[in-house]
Parts: structure tokens; C-alpha cells; sequence
């Protein structure tokens, strides 16, 4: 250690902390690496943490034995090569994001002659393209209620058709395919639909005396997709009341923290009004990294592809890095981006309104009970934290066949279903198909971060190979082994006699089946297998059924696809009489079907 610090080059690159057992602990960056890494030490009598540091990062420097750094050009290079290192990586004592969301927008191009509103969440290509947003709620219901409201084009396809279709029946479009509509016109039409983008609370009348016209129509399914839509537009509006019609559009993050935890708040203002707002909630620390806290953030949310629809970002607290920040996110965009603190007038009172809610989202969470089932499992397992995010995984498959792997994620207490994973895998054994899944999983770390737990079903065998894959690649992440007991050498579970294994860091575990935590962990591991074996189940009938179709006469892969293509589904195909089936394919292969298919129904009867 002495030695790399005597050695550290004055130039901006990033650093990283390992402990004795090779765990990567932290990842800074350094405008110079020799002045940074060297701050934290004391040199003399003996080398050793500096007295100045913080709790959480003096532990840290204790436990670290090796230093290793990388050179980067510059500094921005720096900033983004830590952020992706941390996201990948997860270490130990940097703040870890949860999340990880882009946010759609609303966007129109304006250069068309008939242009229509659509949802992205990526920058799109055109000089005359015109976003609002970001939207972290209700961006859909904004979308549709401005083709409910305004008799705009209303599909993509509707302008290559070049006639009229049921939607200008109705009153909902214009028919500009027909020329029924000047281009002068529609603009007319647009700057509408902007009115109730810019005024929520005229679209929400809009949209209130359209669902009573539904409800005295005894249209009670459309009034209720209203009210839908209704409720989902009001959640936009949560800030609404802070109206500073002469500032700029502005982005704000501001952070606060309390003896429990932290969050992040962001607020969206446009034309002088909160539009919008979301919120990410952090992991406790001893002493809070702000600066790393906003400069993460920040580089997480706009992304190389998101649109900047902002003129400027405000953070409630200043950090060091602001600058480059700015200069790095507008060499993203190709515009200038400034990054800055206010200290009075309008632009401080933002800031402090996201204190403000940040405070009130703090002591809402305070409020509420909170599950000790979390608690429990951090003390099972010696965790520094409560789990929060948890991927199981499991594979399912029958003699080899049509092997299949499953991860489901469990999230805040509750299943995070949009998270869900199957994967199609090629390994005959349960060793080499868990090992292809999680390493699927792990090239995926970039795009989506480690969770703070893994649970595979398995027992140490599988743990350990899970260790090993995860330390290949630098991530330092706790791996919890459930299998069922084995009674002679077989998986028992008869009755509630059997008992499942837990298999952990601290070795083998035997709870009593009516432990809470015995129960948690099975919960975990059922929801995978249900979501394994449902997959495979349907892998197998896809397979079985097109083989079970190859085997009639004179059926080959060209016809089952013009089958599907008109049928969609094998089930549709069986259940066709041989009149259709004849009018896809031929009179002689449609016998040959009925035929094959009769026999095959005759055999499983008897």
C-alpha cells in the first residue's frame, strides 16, 4: 500500500479499495489521483486511516489492503468510467441507486405535414421534434386523452391509407388522408392538444364532462377508462401549486437524510410550473457523500439517449464536481447544460420545496410500520443492510429436454413482476444450466444493476457457483442456497417432516419449518419455480406439438408456418375443420391432418 501511494500518478482517473479477501470495497474518481487517494492516509508513525474522515470511510480504509487506479484522459471520463464501475460492480461503501427507470416524454415532430403526439423515452432523430416531459406518471393518460379530446390522426398507419376510415366516422379525425383538412387547419388542431398539455386542469375538465356524457349514455365501461385516466393525470399535478410563471423549465434534485435512511427527490418544472416529480431511495450511511450522491443521480438519469428538455438543473446543495458535470451532459446532448446551487430569490425556493418534500417523504416512511421479516433476514445472514431487492433463480427440465432458466425479483415486499426473466438455456445438467443463467444475468449488470441478495435453488454446490461468478467479475454480493432435505440420498418433503436447507456464508442452516425466515426464503424459491415450470411447460408444448404436426404426412416446416401465420396457434390448428384447412394448404394435406390427428386423439383415449 505504501508503495502504490508513493507511486500514484497526478493526473484524473479512477481509484479502487479491495480488503484481504480481493472484495472490492469502493470506486472514487480523482480530478488528480495522487492528491485524492493520498488524503485519506496518514503516513506517519505508520501508515494508517486519516483522523479526519468520517466514520463510514475511515472503517472502510481499515479494512482496505490494495489500491488500484486507473488513468483516464480527463476528468468527465473519469466521472463516467466510476458511475459504471459502481452500477456494475456494486461496492460495498459507495451509495447504491435503486432506481435505474428511464422516463417517458411526449413528443411530436412538427416538420409533417399532419404530425401526431407519441411516447419515447429515447432522444428521436429531427430537427423540428418538439418534447415534453419527463413523465414518471400518467404519461399514457395524457397521450390518449389528447387523441380523445382533439380529432387528430389518430394510428401511424391511418395516412397510407388514403381514405377515410371509422375514426373520421365517429368525429375522432379529420381525414386529412383525404384531403378534408388543410395543413393550416390541423395546426389549429395541435395547438389545442399543446393547450392541454401545458393546462392540466383544463384536460381534466375536459375529460370530467366527457366521462358524465359516457355515464348518462350508459357507456359505464368508457366512462370508467375516464375516470382511469382522470386519476392517473392528478398524480402530475402533486406539486402543482407552486406557480413561478417567470422562471425557465427546470430540473431540481434535492437530497435529505435521517437516522434510518435517505432520499432523493426530483422535481420537473415547466413554463414556471411542477409538472411532475419522482423520488429514489437511498441506502444509510454513516456520513453522507452528497456531492457523490447528486453527481450519480444526475449522470444515471440523463442518459446518452434521453431527451434534455430543461434549460438548466438546480441541486439543493453544491458539490464539487458541478462543472464538469454541466460540460460532460452537454457534450451528451450537444447543448449547454449548466449545473448550479441557488442561494436566494425564486430559484432557491425550488430547491428548497424539494427539501421540503424530501423531509415529508422521510417522515411518511418513519410513519409506517415497518416489516420485521427484513430485519430478521439481515441478522440470519450478517448482512450490513436490510435486503431490499432479491433475484431468485431457478431452472426447470425434463431428461435434458427443453431446459429452461427463471428469475423473479421480490422488491420492497413485493414482487416486481415487470423484473421477471426467462431464459432459454443449452446445458444438459443443473450445474452448467444454473451456471449459463447467472451468467446471463451478470453480462446484464450494466444495464441493470446487482440487487442486494441472490437466492438460487440449490444447495453449496450451486451457492458456490454463484460466488465464483459473481468474484470473476469483481461483484461482491451475498448468495443464499435453498434446497430441500435429503433423506437417503432423495429431496424429501412428505408431509411437513422434511425440513429446507439454507446455505449461507456462515455454512449450513436447519431452521424449524415454522420460522418465519424458513418460510421467507421458501416463498422466494416457490415463486421461481412456479415461473420456471410454467415456461418450460409451455416450451415443451410448443415443441411437442410442432413435432407431433411434422410427423403427418406430407406436413413439413413450410406449411406449419403458413398453419400459424393464419391460425396463430398450434391449439387453432387442431381444432380447424378440414374445409379451412384446406383452403391454407390443400385438399390432400388437410385429410392427411384430420387423419394424423384423429389417430393421435384415438391413441391418448385408449
Amino acid at each position: 500500500m505504501r508503495e502504490t501511494l508513493k507511486n500514484l500518478p497526478d493526473r484524473p482517473g479512477v481509484y479502487q479499495y479491495f480488503d484481504r479477501n480481493d472484495r472490492l470495497l469502493y470506486v472514487g474518481k480523482a480530478k488528480s489521483l495522487k492528491k485524492r487517494v493520498k488524503s485519506y492516509f496518514r503516513f506517519t508513525p505508520e501508515l494508517s486511516p486519516a483522523p479526519n474522515l468520517g466514520p463510514r470511510i475511515y472503517q472502510m480504509i481499515a479494512q482496505a489492503v490494495r489500491i488500484e487506479t486507473i488513468v483516464t484522459p480527463s476528468e468527465s471520463d473519469a466521472l463516467l468510467l466510476e458511475n459504471s464501475l459502481i452500477k456494475q460492480l456494486k461496492p460495498k461503501y459507495n451509495i447504491l441507486l435503486r432506481d435505474d427507470k428511464t422516463y417517458p416524454y411526449i413528443y411530436i415532430d412538427l416538420s409533417e405535414p399532419f404530425p401526431r403526439f407519441e411516447l419515447t423515452r429515447k432522444v428521436v432523430k429531427g430537427k423540428k421534434v418538439k418534447y415534453f416531459g419527463p413523465f414518471p406518471h400518467g404519461a399514457r393518460a395524457i397521450l390518449d386523452s389528447l387523441y380523445e379530446l382533439v380529432p387528430l390522426v389518430q394510428k401511424k398507419g391511418c395516412l397510407k391509407g388514403k381514405k377515410a376510415c371509422l375514426f373520421h366516422q365517429i368525429g375522432r379525425c379529420m381525414a386529412p388522408c383525404e384531403g378534408k383538412i388543410t395543413e393550416e387547419a390541423y395546426r389549429e388542431l395541435i395547438d389545442e392538444a399543446l393547450s392541454f398539455i401545458h393546462n392540466k386542469q383544463k384536460i381534466r375538465k375536459a375529460l370530467e364532462k366527457r366521462m358524465r356524457f359516457y355515464a348518462e349514455s350508459l357507456r359505464f365501461e368508457e366512462a370508467a377508462q375516464i375516470r382511469d385516466r382522470i386519476e392517473a393525470i392528478e398524480k402530475i399535478e402533486e406539486y402543482s401549486s407552486a406557480d413561478l410563471a417567470k422562471l425557465e423549465d427546470l430540473d431540481i434534485f434535492a437530497a435529505d437524510f435521517d437516522d434510518e435512511g435517505g432520499v432523493l427527490v426530483r422535481l420537473f418544472m415547466r413554463e414556471g410550473k411542477i409538472v411532475a416529480s419522482s423520488h429514489t431511495w437511498l441506502n444509510l450511511h454513516d456520513d453522507i457523500d452528497l456531492g457523490e450522491v447528486y453527481r450519480r443521480s444526475i449522470l444515471e438519469f440523463y442518459g446518452s439517449e434521453t431527451p434534455f428538455t430543461a434549460t438548466a438543473i438546480l441541486t439543493a446543495h453544491p458539490f464539487e464536481e458541478q462543472e464538469e458535470l454541466g460540460r460532460l451532459l452537454g457534450g451528451r446532448i450537444g447543448k449547454k447544460v449548466t449545473i448550479t446551487t441557488p442561494q436566494r430569490g425564486n430559484k432557491k425556493r425550488l430547491t428548497d420545496l424539494g427539501i421540503q418534500n424530501a423531509r415529508e417523504l422521510l417522515r411518511q416512511k418513519k410513519s409506517r410500520p415497518k416489516p420485521l421479516i427484513g430485519e430478521q433476514i439481515r441478522n440470519l445472514l450478517g448482512l450490513a443492510e436490510v435486503p431490499e431487492r432479491i433475484e431468485v433463480f431457478d431452472n426447470s427440465h425434463l431428461a435434458g429436454k427443453a431446459p429452461v432458466g427463471a428469475m423473479v425479483v421480490f422488491d420492497k415486499e413485493r414482487w416486481d413482476k415487470s423484473s421477471y426473466r426467462h431464459y432459454n438455456l443449452t446445458s444438459k445438467d443443473e450445474y452448467h444450466q444454473m451456471e449459463e443463467m447467472l451468467s446471463h444475468r451478470i453480462a446484464s449488470f450494466e444495464k441493470s444493476p446487482p440487487p442486494d441478495l441472490w437466492v438460487v435453488d440449490g444447495g453449496e454446490t450451486l451457492r458456490a457457483l454463484a460466488l465464483k461468478l459473481l468474484r470473476n467479475h469483481g461483484v461482491d454480493l451475498p448468495v443464499v442456497g435453498i434446497a430441500k432435505e435429503k433423506i437417503d440420498a432423495k429431496a424429501h418433503r412428505a408431509k411437513g417432516a422434511a425440513r429446507d436447507i439454507l446455505y449461507t456464508d456462515e455454512g449450513e442452516m436447519r431452521l424449524m419449518p415454522t420460522d418465519p425466515r424458513l418460510q421467507w426464503f421458501q416463498r422466494l424459491r416457490d415463486e421461481a419455480h412456479r415461473f420456471a415450470l410454467a415456461y418450460h411447460k409451455k416450451q415443451r408444448l410448443k415443441e411437442d406439438r410442432k413435432i407431433s404436426l411434422l410427423e403427418a404426412r406430407g406436413i413439413g416446416p413450410a406449411k406449419i408456418r403458413r398453419l400459424i401465420d393464419y391460425f396463430g396457434t398450434f391449439e387453432a390448428i387442431r381444432e380447424a375443420d378440414e374445409r379451412t384447412l384446406a383452403q391454407v394448404l390443400n385438399k390432400t394435406d388437410a385429410m392427411s391432418i384430420i387423419k394424423y390427428l384423429r389417430t393421435s386423439a384415438e391413441k391418448e383415449n385408449s
